[in-house]
């Protein structure tokens, strides 16, 4: 029996969209499996570091007051200069 060009290309549609899928789902799974590792051991990390960034994190502006102020006076300079 002879396969025709659909047959085949259907064929390498199903193979490659399996493919792509299983990458997909191996690649979500060993995200889990990461985040879960790195949640058991390093549980308060985050919390426990006084450092800049951790701050920013928990703030949730990664910008010292100062230079916010800075760029929003350079922003409007800009706006009246347009």
């Amino acid at each position: 029996m002879q396969t025709t060009l659909i047959d085949q290309g259907l064929d390498l549609m199903l193979f490659g969209m399996g493919t792509v899928f299983s990458f997909l789902f191996l690649l979500v799974m060993a995200t889990k499996a990461m985040s879960a590792l790195v949640n058991r051991w390093l549980p308060d990390a985050l919390v426990s570091d006084d450092s800049v960034e951790s701050k920013a994190l928990l703030t949730g502006s990664a910008v010292d007051p100062r230079v916010a102020k800075v760029i929003q006076a350079a922003i409007d300079r800009h706006r009246k200069s347009v």
